[in-house]
């Protein structure tokens, strides 16, 4: 295999597309982030990364909380067009016919239309350059519970989750194994 090098950067993709609603059931907003990802299971940790200038970063570094919505296919349109305007001009919420729901553990609200909705509190704000990242504990998870199946697990290949990858929007595929399957030792069949 040949590879082409090229300058450093960030090409660590896919990665997913959510939308993070902050602020107040009353004063809230969307922004949409592919800067995010897991960071410790326990406590159970993640990150968004946002720049400084962005309308959401102060909303989210006065409240301490977010909730970080994973898209949909269905969501593409809202997920685009929540990251391109701003929502210290427009109502995202309104525009987009999303409908806010009230979280169990922060007062930022959930977007219903989101198949997951995580409640996060910030926990430490790191100044990286030209984003800064807010690691936050994960409070809570709610799930639509059409995602749910009968063992009482999320079934993700249920609800067509999106990912961003230079630039471009990627449905999710098939689930092709869990993790381990393909080294898992077979059992052996006993002879009688």
């Amino acid at each position: 295999m040949s590879k082409v090098t090229w300058k450093p950067g960030t090409f660590l993709y896919p990665i997913p597309a959510v939308m993070v609603s902050c602020g107040t059931m009353q004063n809230s907003n969307i922004i949409t982030v592919a800067w995010t990802g897991i960071l410790n299971t326990d406590p159970p940790t993640v990150y968004i990364s946002v720049r400084p200038s962005r309308y959401s970063y102060q909303l989210i570094k006065e409240q301490g909380e977010f909730v970080i919505n994973l898209t949909t296919k269905s969501l593409i349109k809202a997920t685009d067009w929540c990251g391109v305007k701003t929502g210290a001009k427009v109502d995202k919420f309104k525009e987009m016919n999303l409908h806010k729901e009230k979280a169990n553990f922060v007062n930022c609200p959930m977007i219903k239309e989101s198949p997951v909705s995580v409640e996060c509190k910030v926990k430490e704000i790191k100044e990286l350059g030209s984003h800064h990242m807010f690691i936050a504990e994960v409070l809570a998870i709610n799930s639509d519970k059409k995602y749910i199946n009968q063992k009482g697990a999320f079934d993700i290949s249920k609800c067509n989750l999106i990912a961003y990858s230079n630039g471009h929007y990627y449905q999710l595929g098939n689930k092709i194994g869990k993790f381990g399957f393909s080294v898992k030792k077979r059992k052996k069949k006993c002879k009688k």
